[in-house]
C-alpha cells in the first residue's frame, strides 16, 4: 500500500510492491503534462541564478513560488542541470558553509542575453498569473496540506488512507464532469 508518510512516490512505491497506486495493474500512471523539459528549465533556472546567487534548493522553491506551487521541479531534475551549467562555464560554484552557492558568470549573462526572448516567454509561461484562478490556487495548496497532515498523522493507518484517497477521488471526478 502506498504511504503518505514515507514521502515515496507513487510509482516508486508500485515498485517496491506497496499495491494500489498509479503504474500497478488497473492503475495507470497519470501524470500531468511537464510544464519544463530540462533544456528549458535551464533558462530559468540560470535567470534565477543571475537575479542572485542561490543554492539548489533555493532554486526549487523559488520556481515554486513564482508557478504559484502548480510546479516545482525536482532536485533530481535541478541539480544535474545545475552542474551542467558549470560545465558550461555560465555558473560558478562558492562555499557557502557546506551549500554550494551558485553565481553566474559573465559568460551565463551573455547567454542569457543572447536567448533574451526566450527567457522572457519562459519566465512569463511559469510566473503565475494574477486574476480569476488565484483562489483556486490557494485553495490547491490548503487541500495538499490538508490531505499530507493527515495522511502522516500518527501511525500508518490504512483507513484513514482509503477515507483520503477516496475524498480525492470524488473530488476529482465532481471537477471533471463540470467540463
Amino acid at each position: 500500500m502506498f504511504h503518505l508518510l514515507h514521502g515515496m512516490h507513487p510509482v516508486r512505491a508500485a515498485a517496491h510492491g506497496q499495491g494500489d497506486a498509479p503504474g500497478t495493474p488497473g492503475h495507470p500512471v497519470a501524470r500531468g503534462p511537464k510544464m519544463f523539459d530540462a533544456g528549458t528549465l535551464r533558462y530559468l533556472v540560470l535567470q534565477l541564478i543571475a537575479d542572485k546567487p542561490r543554492h539548489g534548493y533555493d532554486i526549487i522553491k523559488a520556481i515554486e513560488q513564482r508557478a504559484g506551487g502548480a510546479y516545482a521541479p525536482s532536485p533530481g531534475a535541478i541539480y544535474p542541470l545545475m552542474h551542467g551549467l558549470v560545465e558550461h562555464g555560465y555558473v560558478a560554484v562558492s562555499l557557502d558553509g557546506n551549500k554550494k552557492l551558485h553565481n553566474i558568470t559573465p559568460e551565463g549573462l551573455a547567454f542569457l542575453e543572447a536567448n533574451r526572448a526566450y527567457v522572457d516567454a519562459i519566465a512569463a509561461r511559469v510566473d503565475a498569473p494574477a486574476g480569476a484562478d488565484d483562489d483556486l490556487r490557494h485553495l490547491m495548496h490548503e487541500l495538499k496540506a490538508a490531505v499530507l497532515a493527515r495522511g502522516r498523522a500518527g501511525e500508518p493507518d490504512a483507513a484513514r488512507l482509503d477515507a483520503i484517497r477516496a475524498i480525492l477521488r470524488q473530488a476529482r471526478s465532481a471537477v471533471e464532469a463540470l467540463a
